[in-house]
């Protein structure tokens, strides 16, 4: 295919010439010689679109005899991807060069076989339309302008609301499941606003954790619950006033004895040679288990809430502090609730695109797992595990 596609500051647009011979839906070719695709999208990239020969079908994407893909697939279009946290692998966006339709899969370049596609929108249109009203949520602007400085779960219904009603009337009232599952999920991050009054990232709503968790699911510690080295103000605040759920699922509280440092934990409970444990270990507060051998702990000085890996020697990046992680504990059981009242249709067959928007809601709350000197998070891993169902 030859183009001379062009690409400027919010728009990819191709010449006519780019569209033949594979799309011949004449208001796709309008829409893409026209207003474009943007190049500024926070859920898709469209760099397939600038690609020297322009976008290429799904056939030519993949290796192998051509017969073990399927007819369905082998004339679409590779247009984009969906965008994720760094590091996290996602699906291809694929454009119906002869309806117009857009649609997703994972490219299996070596196994065609096990390739199939999932809808996304209707038209390329749409899927601006819908991709814009998502961008507008998570910056709050535009049509969501009003919600700027609005915080609780108030806010997250009404936001719920109004994304989803966008999403079914661009789709006659059936939004792919990946746009339902934003319009459930991503205004979640609305639910706490940036730490003032707390001295924390966050300042979570009063009794939000009581409300979800059930008042006696919380756990609050008292002063002499505390290790002298545990000097982090905002942290002892928030764990006396606020708490933290005793059973938060994938992380389970300490509760049976004042919180210990990491060296009095060993000293008293494990063994494990002095060698081996972390630097400053009398200055990090075991809160908790995560998995086997895993400790939650938080820095005494810092307030930086960390995973101690036994097995690893070693001290990974978990919350930026307490408030984030008491947001992650809520996000967790809050997607839970709404699945299952919805009759678990997030993860029924879409379990991926859940993990996805699931990361990209906490990533925004709590960049912790992105950063370059994070080589791995135990929130980002457990999200992406199907095969434990942990969503």
């Amino acid at each position: 295919m030859s183009t001379t596609d062009t690409a400027v500051a919010t728009a990819i647009t191709l010449t006519g010439a780019g569209l033949d011979p594979f799309i011949t839906h004449a208001p796709t070719r309008d829409w893409l010689t026209g207003p474009g695709l943007p190049s500024d999208s926070g859920l898709f990239g469209f760099a397939e679109l600038t690609r020297p020969g322009g976008p290429r079908t799904v056939g030519d994407s993949t290796d192998g005899p051509g017969d073990r893909l399927s007819a369905e697939l082998r004339d679409q279009l590779v247009i984009g991807g969906l965008l994720g946290p760094a590091g996290l692998e996602t699906e291809s966006v694929l454009l119906d060069g002869a309806t117009g339709e857009v649609s997703t899969t994972f490219l299996f370049p070596d196994r065609p076989d096990l390739m199939d596609r999932r809808p996304l929108a209707p038209s390329l249109p749409t899927l601006v339309r819908f991709a814009a009203a998502t961008d507008e949520l998570a910056g709050l602007r535009g049509q969501f302008a009003a919600y700027a400085g609005r915080y609780g779960t108030k806010a997250v219904a009404e936001a719920s609301r109004q994304l989803l009603a966008v999403f079914e009337e661009g789709a006659d009232g059936e939004p792919a499941p990946f746009w339902r599952m934003a319009a459930l999920i991503r205004p979640l991050a609305l639910v706490a606003g940036p730490g003032t009054a707390s001295g924390l990232a966050l300042d979570l709503p009063l009794r939000l954790l009581d409300d979800e968790f059930g008042r006696g699911g919380v756990v609050r510690f008292e002063e002499v619950d505390f290790p002298a080295t545990l000097a982090h103000e905002p942290t002892r605040r928030f764990l006396r006033e606020t708490g933290l759920p005793e059973d938060g699922f994938l992380f389970q509280l300490d509760t049976d004895l004042p919180l210990r440092t990491l060296a009095e934990y060993y000293t008293d409970d494990r063994e494990l040679p002095d060698a081996r444990l972390p630097a400053r270990a009398e200055h990090l507060i075991r809160l908790g288990y995560l998995i086997e051998d895993n400790s939650l702990v938080v820095d005494g000085t810092t307030g930086a809430v960390l995973n101690w890996s036994e097995p690893e020697g070693v001290l990974h990046p978990l919350n930026t502090d307490i408030s984030t992680l008491a947001f992650t504990l809520w996000l967790l059981h809050r997607e839970h609730a709404i699945d299952e009242a919805s009759g678990h249709a997030l993860t029924s067959d879409t379990y991926d695109q859940l993990a996805l928007t699931m990361l990209q809601v906490l990533s925004s709350i709590d960049p912790t797992g992105t950063t370059p000197d994070t080589d791995w998070h135990y929130w980002t891993e457990l999200f992406q595990d199907e095969a434990g169902g942990v969503l």
